[in-house]
């Protein structure tokens, strides 16, 4: 797949001018002339990496950078700010804004085929975002453990993940599978900005396993919403005889031909709120364990570290 990179300028032959650039690469060109529809071509086609002029209409770069960082969802997305020659506090105020890196107006092409290179390069290593919902991965999910433990706070990591799944992926296909995984990372990143920390952090570890790390005093509402979100969601992944019966028909391991319910989800939650948690494995372990337990309820559910079922 081609790498994606969104030119943002109000300048029509500067676009040129890095279109011809980027051609070198053959990587995909977005384009948009104004902040406003940057951050609408954003959220809708998720690029690689962006080429932000720090001075265009609507919404200026340096506010459309601001917007990005903080979004769960978009922050890792890796943005070079374009300024003009001599603008000193342009650069200043597009690094403080969250920009990686930052070019001047006339650039070098091949100073800035590096620089592209070298961003995605660090991106792809640092974050190793799930291709799928672009959350971070395993790496950055280990790193954001690790802080957790070394900070001595108290914590809470949410282990999530989709019950019968593998039976809806069967029936309806990876492309629907996929887009049910997309869709639920969009609920947990909604979820968590409304009753979450600003600070919070999600990740995907893989397939229908997802992780929050939150605070303790957020653990409750924020996992009894997801799973409120979820099961109004869920009606909408499914063709409306399957959605009238409240299941599928599809076979189980042996070939026989019976009843799945429709998807749930099932959250483990980890806390250090009555033990002592000295090691990142030892949270995973007990989130295996937790989630497994809520995986033997039924329909949607959550288990937390001192064992007491909320439904």
């Amino acid at each position: 797949m081609a790498i994606r990179i969104l030119i943002v300028d109000d300048d029509p032959d500067i676009r040129d001018v890095l279109k011809l650039t980027l051609s070198e690469e053959n990587y995909e060109i977005l384009e948009a002339d104004n902040g406003e529809d940057a951050l609408k071509i954003i959220h809708n086609n998720q690029p690689d990496l962006i080429l932000l002029d720090y001075k265009i209409p609507k919404i200026d770069g340096r506010e459309v950078c601001r917007r990005i960082k903080k979004d769960l969802l978009l922050r890792h997305l890796p943005i070079i700010m374009v300024t003009g020659k001599g603008d000193i506090n342009d650069k200043v105020d597009g690094i403080d804004s969250g920009a990686d890196d930052y070019v001047v107006k006339p650039f070098e092409p091949k100073e800035l085929l590096a620089r592209i290179r070298m961003i995605l390069r660090h991106t792809e290593r640092d974050l190793e975002a799930n291709p799928l919902t672009r959350l971070p991965g395993n790496v950055s999910i280990l790193k954001e453990l690790s802080h957790r433990l070394e900070n001595k706070s108290f914590f809470a990591v949410c282990y999530l993940d989709l019950d019968k799944f593998k039976s809806y992926n069967d029936k309806y296909g990876f492309e629907h599978g996929d887009e049910v995984i997309r869709e639920t990372a969009r609920l947990l990143i909604s979820s968590t900005k409304e009753f979450g920390n600003p600070d919070d952090f999600i990740g995907h570890i893989g397939g229908d396993d997802f992780v929050i790390l939150t605070t303790l005093d957020k653990t409750d509402l924020l996992c009894q919403k997801i799973i409120l979100n979820f099961e109004k969601l869920v009606p909408s992944f499914y063709n409306e005889k399957d959605k009238k019966n409240g299941f599928i028909m599809a076979k189980d391991r042996k070939g026989k031909e019976q009843k799945i319910p429709l998807l749930s989800i099932s959250i483990g939650v980890v806390t250090n709120e009555h033990r002592k948690i000295t090691h990142v494995a030892q949270i995973g372990e007990i989130g295996a364990e937790l989630k497994s337990y809520a995986k033997s309820l039924e329909r949607s559910n959550y288990v937390k570290d001192h064992r007491k079922v909320i439904r």
